[in-house]
């Protein structure tokens, strides 16, 4: 395979260097470009995700099991409807990762809770499934490129691809917090250096672009999740003492924001013609 950078942003995208043809959507990408704005919104979204989480759960009083029922239901209804869209639609796939945030987080509390194993245990667990996703997923479609998510198949291993990033984000973030006690802003600190090492090796040491992308997306759940933790927790926890409503409505109202500035001037939409080149 060979991978490239995303002109628009510099962030890493892949690239792929052979593409079956069968089940595409006439070069229609159902992923948005990575911009500036898709991290943003990524990160956003990764926040409102814990925070709703911990909302519905401790203050809405539904308990574990009926987040994660109530989510997973949310989340299937609108993933049918991403998946009978014919091309990306930024009003209907961001409240997709929206929605696979919660549950991605829910999964890992889950995990932890049902079997009351280490957090080092379910962080290897998340990783095994995620590189067993990739495996499947190359060897099926012998690409990785978010560049082109054009076929059924290739949007299904995106998403639950997509699922395992924000359960390991969550495993993950969990150990290296607890184990080194940073505290949240500290925390916040050291995973955003992590990203802008992942970038530096990127493009200075000339890291796998896939690689890049892939690293940098598990690492923006514990990021954002530390922001969501400082932001909304008790001053003698570290916080700010925000809350989760107040915290989950300002980053909602920032993502509907954006997300409405996106669907009306259509910036992150892939240009055909560029993802038919990128596979050609």
């Amino acid at each position: 395979m060979t991978f490239e950078s995303s002109e628009t942003s510099g962030f890493p995208v892949a690239t792929p260097l052979a593409v079956p043809q069968s089940g595409r959507r006439q070069g229609w990408n159902k992923v948005p470009e990575v911009t500036v704005y898709f991290w943003t919104i990524k990160i956003l979204c990764t926040t409102v995700g814990d925070t709703a989480a911990d909302l519905l759960n401790r203050k809405a009083g539904l308990g574990l099991t009926g987040v994660s029922v109530l989510m997973s239901t949310l989340l299937a209804v609108v993933l049918a409807a991403q998946f009978r869209s014919a091309e990306y639609r930024a009003g209907l796939y961001w409240p997709t990762v929206a929605l696979v945030s919660i549950v991605g987080t829910l999964a890992s509390d889950i995990l932890l809770d049902a079997t009351g194993a280490p957090l080092e245990m379910t962080t290897t667990v998340f990783a095994i499934g995620l590189a067993i996703v990739f495996v499947v997923w190359y060897r099926r479609e012998r690409t990785l490129s978010i560049h082109s998510i054009d076929a059924t198949s290739r949007e299904s291993f995106y998403w639950v691809a997509v699922l395992f990033t924000f359960a390991l984000g969550t495993a993950a973030g969990d150990l290296v917090s607890e184990r080194l006690h940073l505290g949240h802003w500290l925390s916040a600190v050291l995973f955003g250096l992590a990203i802008a090492a992942v970038g530096l090796a990127h493009f200075q040491l000339d890291l796998d672009a896939v690689w890049s992308f892939w690293l940098a997306y598990i690492l923006t759940r514990p990021l954002g999740a530390s922001i969501g933790d400082y932001l909304s927790r008790p001053g003698g926890d570290g916080g700010l003492e925000l809350g989760t409503v107040v915290t989950s409505a300002l980053f909602l109202m920032v993502i509907i924001g954006l997300v409405v500035y996106l669907a009306a001037t259509r910036v992150d939409v892939t240009d055909p013609e560029h993802s038919s080149q990128d596979v050609a």
